[in-house]
């Protein structure tokens, strides 16, 4: 229950990264869960863990990570479709 739990939460941090950077996190769904691990991972590494928690995942920080993590998706994907210059 447990796993299913931070999936969900994951997935809303993700879907929220999702809308502040206003940029499409490649993958759908599956990405956005993705945007949410990553951006969680990120967030505790670059602003500690402070804030509401829930399911092991310090919010705020979270939410920012997913930002982040999405909009550097967002430039990788953008600068590989361009070509070589």
């Amino acid at each position: 229950m447990n796993l299913i739990v931070s999936i969900l939460v994951a997935l809303v941090i993700g879907w929220i990264g999702d809308l502040l950077v206003k940029n499409t996190m490649p993958g759908g769904i599956i990405g956005s869960i993705i945007a949410g691990f990553a951006g969680a991972w990120l967030g505790s590494a670059l602003l500690g863990r402070w804030g509401p928690e829930i399911a092991g995942f310090y919010i705020i920080p979270a939410i920012i990570g997913a930002a982040i993590v999405v909009f550097l998706t967002g430039l990788i994907i953008r600068a590989t479709r361009r070509g070589p210059l």
